[in-house]
C-alpha cells in the first residue's frame, strides 16, 4: 500500500463511504486508548500498593480499568458492525457501477480481455477488497494509537524507558522493511500467475465437452496442472527466501521476547540506579503493547498488498471504455443502410476490412458470401456498433450510426448471431427481451414463425419454463429462440450472421 497508484485507487473506491470509515477509525481510536488503560493500571496499582501504600487508590484504578475494558468492548463491537456493513454497501455500489460500465462497453472490448482475468476482477477482487474497508483503515489506526499511547506513558514515568522499550520494535521494524522492499514486482507476478490459473480453469471447464469428445482430457488437464504447478513453484520460491527473516522477526516481536528484553533493560537500569525498580516494572508491563501492532501488520501485509492490487484493478474496470454517445442525436430519414469507404480493425493496427462501399435499400435482402475470415461477421457487426469502423462511415437513413442514440439504434436493428446467448430467465422473457410489453399472442406468433412453438409447449412449464435450471435445449433450438426474439422486435433492419448454423432446414 506504499505505492502511489494503488493508494489513489483505494481512495477513489472508498470515497462514497469515507464518512463512515472516519467514524469507524474514531471508534477504533477510542478502543485502542481504552485498551491501554488496563496495562497502565497494572503498573499504577503496583506503584500504589508497593511504593505509596494506598490501597484505596489501587482499588479506584482497578475500577477505572474495568470501565475502560467495557468501553473497549463496546467500541470494538461498533467498529466491527460499522466496517462490515459499510463494506457490504460499498461492494453493492461498486458492483452496480461496474456492471453498468461493462454494459456500455463495445463488444470488441470483451474479445480483448482474458476471461480468467475478468472473472478474477468482478468476483475474486471484491473478496480481496474486503480487507481494505473491513480491516485496513482501523488496523492502521490501532497500530498507530497503541504504541504512541504506550510511549507517552513511559515518557511520563521516565524518559529513559522509551529507548529501552523501542529496541525490539527497531529490530523487528528493520526486518519488516527489508522484507517489503521490492515486493511490488513480486506481487504483480503473483497476480499474473493467479490470473493464468483462473484462465486455464475457465478454458478447461468451458471446453470439457470438446475435450472429452476428442479424447483430449489428459492433455487439456495436464495444461491446467502445468499452470497450477507454475503458480506453486513461483509462490514457493518467493516465500522460502523470506522464511528465515520472517521467523526471526516473529521471535523478536513476540510478547515473550519483548517482555524478556524489557526485563533485561529494567534490571540493568534499576541496578545502576538510573531508574526506580517500580518504573522497571512499568516497562515490562507496557513493552508488549509496542510490538503487538507490528506483528498484526506483518501477518496482514500480504492480504493488504492483494487488496491494494485488487483496488487498482477494480478502479481500472470502472474506467472501461464505453460506447460513445452522440452529443447531438439525429433521427434517420428512412432505413437505407450505407457503408462508405469503411475499414475496420480489432488490434488498432491491422485492418480486417478495407474501403468497403455498400448500399442496402429497404425491402431488399443482401447475402454476404465468402470464405471464413473474409470479414463477413465484422461487416455485419459494424451496423449495430458492436465494433466501430477505423475509417469511413456506416449510416442508416443518411445518419452515421454513431450519431444515433444507442437505444434508438437497437430499435431500428434486430440481429441474430451464430454465437447464441440466452439469459437465465423464462422462455417468455428471453423472447420478449427487446419488447418487454409484448402480449402473449405476439410472443407465440414470433415463436411459431421461428418454428420453436411446439418445442416450447412441450417444456414442463411451457413459456414460463426457466432456462438454465435442468432444461437442455439443442443449439438449433436456442438459435430459434433468438430468431423469435428478433422477429418479435419487428425492427425494420434485420442482421443475420449465420443465424441458422445449428438449426435444421
Amino acid at each position: 500500500m506504499a505505492d502511489a497508484q494503488p493508494r489513489s485507487a483505494i481512495l477513489r473506491l472508498v470515497a462514497p463511504v469515507r464518512g463512515r470509515i472516519a467514524l469507524a477509525c474514531a471508534l477504533q481510536m477510542i478502543a485502542s486508548i481504552a485498551g491501554l488503560v488496563p496495562f497502565i493500571a497494572v503498573a499504577e496499582i503496583a506503584r500504589a500498593l508497593a511504593v505509596d501504600d494506598e490501597p484505596d487508590r489501587a482499588m479506584t484504578i482497578a475500577w477505572f480499568a474495568a470501565a475502560a475494558l467495557a468501553v473497549r468492548m463496546a467500541s470494538i463491537l461498533g467498529v466491527g458492525v460499522l466496517t462490515h456493513l459499510t463494506d457490504g454497501d460499498l461492494q453493492l455500489l461498486l458492483r452496480r457501477r461496474i456492471a453498468n460500465r461493462i454494459a456500455q462497453a463495445p463488444l470488441s472490448w470483451f474479445s480483448k480481455i482474458n476471461s480468467g482475468a475478468l472473472k478474477k476482477t468482478v468476483q475474486d477482487d471484491f473478496t480481496a477488497f474486503h480487507d481494505i474497508v473491513g480491516h485496513a483503515f482501523t488496523m492502521l489506526v490501532g497500530a498507530a494509537c497503541v504504541p504512541i499511547g504506550a510511549l507517552l506513558y513511559l515518557a511520563y514515568v521516565d524518559l529513559l524507558l522509551v529507548p529501552a522499550a523501542l529496541v525490539p520494535v527497531v529490530i523487528g521494524g528493520g526486518i519488516m522493511a527489508s522484507q517489503m522492499k521490492g515486493q511490488g514486482g513480486k506481487m504483480e507476478a503473483y497476480e499474473a500467475a493467479m490470473a493464468s490459473v483462473n484462465a486455464a480453469a475457465v478454458e478447461y471447464v468451458n471446453g470439457i465437452a470438446v475435450i472429452k469428445t476428442f479424447s483430449g482430457t489428459g492433455r487439456a488437464f495436464s495444461r491446467f496442472i502445468e499452470h497450477g504447478n507454475a503458480f506453486f513453484d513461483y509462490f514457493w520460491n518467493w516465500v522460502k527466501n523470506v522464511l528465515t527473516l520472517s521467523a526471526f522477526m516473529e521471535l523478536v516481536l513476540s510478547p515473550p521476547a519483548s517482555i524478556t528484553i524489557a526485563a533485561g533493560f529494567a534490571l540493568l537500569l534499576s541496578a545502576t540506579g538510573m531508574i526506580q525498580p517500580i518504573d522497571g516494572f512499568a516497562l515490562v508491563a507496557i513493552a508488549p503493547l509496542l510490538t503487538a501492532p507490528f506483528m498484526s501488520l506483518a501477518f496482514a501485509q500480504h492480504n493488504f498488498q492483494q487488496a491494494a492490487k485488487a483496488a487498482e484493478r477494480l478502479s481500472r474496470m470502472l474506467d472501461t471504455p464505453v460506447l460513445a454517445k452522440p452529443i447531438v442525436p439525429r433521427e434517420p430519414d428512412g432505413y437505407a443502410v450505407k457503408y462508405d469507404q469503411v475499414s475496420a480493425t480489432y488490434d488498432g493496427t491491422n485492418d480486417v476490412l478495407h474501403n468497403i462501399d455498400l448500399l442496402l435499400e429497404p425491402g431488399t435482402t443482401t447475402a454476404l458470401v465468402g470464405p471464413s475470415g473474409s470479414g463477413k461477421s465484422t461487416l455485419a457487426r459494424l451496423l449495430p456498433r458492436f465494433l466501430d469502423p477505423s475509417a469511413g462511415t456506416v449510416s442508416i437513413g443518411g445518419v452515421p450510426v454513431n450519431e444515433i442514440v444507442p437505444e434508438r439504434l437497437y430499435q431500428l436493428l434486430g440481429f441474430v448471431f451464430q454465437d447464441v446467448r440466452l439469459l437465465r430467465k423464462t422462455v417468455r422473457e428471453n423472447i420478449a427481451l427487446g419488447m418487454a410489453d409484448a402480449d402473449e399472442a405476439a410472443i407465440e406468433a414470433a415463436a411459431r414463425l421461428a418454428r420453436i412453438h411446439d418445442r416450447i409447449v412441450s417444456l414442463p412449464d411451457g413459456y414460463d419454463t426457466m432456462l438454465g435450471e435442468g432444461i437442455v435445449l439443442s443449439g438449433g433450438e436456442m438459435q430459434r429462440l433468438t430468431i423469435a426474439r428478433a422477429l418479435l422486435a419487428e425492427a425494420p433492419i434485420l442482421v443475420l450472421d449465420e443465424a441458422l448454423a445449428f438449426a435444421d432446414a
